[in-house]
């Protein structure tokens, strides 16, 4: 494992590089994997990590299900629940489709939905790895939910570096430090050889640069 102090100080840089601006910067770990030893084509991630630390600003929630589910998804704190006709209108207004895959990082389903689902949202929830989580009137919704909230999506996108979200630049080094060793940890499960694949790790905020450190896993 990268070692914790080296990572500690690419956030601590990382934050005293970037210029101050007039909005809340995202800290972003991006992790550079070995094309000697990876290909593009031998991977395909798309994780979703669950932070030891929990994000200020929550990843948002969309839950397609009608009736007595949509109430108890709505109640476990679903950003938004869309019926049976919302989808059914949604096949006609790819706009409006497009900007619910864009607006929403998890959605969850219905399984009786999911084929409609699969036709209707399925070109624009596909290639943003988004499709739904299935889910039933059995179903624990309210862990599914508040696990989601806490959580970031981390996706390969046809180049060898994986990039996601740790955190805000008002939280504190430490816990910045666990979540982006939570999700190298996650990641490194994911390609072929493990460790060894990681050329190297960097951090950034929004608008600064990145700060890197070169990493050869043992």
């Amino acid at each position: 494992m990268i070692d914790k102090n080296l990572l500690a100080s690419i956030v601590s840089q990382a934050k005293e590089k970037s210029k101050k601006r007039n909005f809340k910067q995202s800290v972003e770990l991006y992790i550079m994997l070995d094309s000697h030893r990876v290909k593009v084509s031998d991977i395909n991630i798309n994780e979703v990590i669950s932070l030891p630390n929990k994000l200020n600003s929550q990843s948002s929630v969309c839950a397609v299900a009608p009736g007595e589910l949509g109430l108890r998804a709505k109640r476990a704190g679903a950003d938004i629940v869309i019926a049976q006709d919302e989808i059914d209108r949604l096949s006609t207004n790819k706009r409006e489709a497009k900007k619910l895959a864009r607006e929403y990082d998890f959605f969850i389903a219905d399984t009786t939905l999911m084929p409609r689902i699969g036709k209707t949202l399925g070109p624009y929830l596909g290639p943003k790895g988004k499709m739904p989580i299935p889910i039933t009137l059995n179903s624990p919704v309210d862990q599914i939910i508040q696990r989601l909230k806490g959580s970031i999506r981390s996706r390969t996108r046809g180049h060898n570096a994986i990039s996601c979200k740790i955190g805000e630049e008002d939280m504190e080094d430490e816990k910045l430090v666990n979540n982006a060793l939570a999700v190298i940890e996650s990641i490194e499960k994911k390609i072929p050889g493990g460790l060894k694949s990681i050329k190297s790790v960097g951090v950034k905020l929004t608008m600064g640069p990145i700060e890197t450190v070169l990493y050869k896993g043992d």
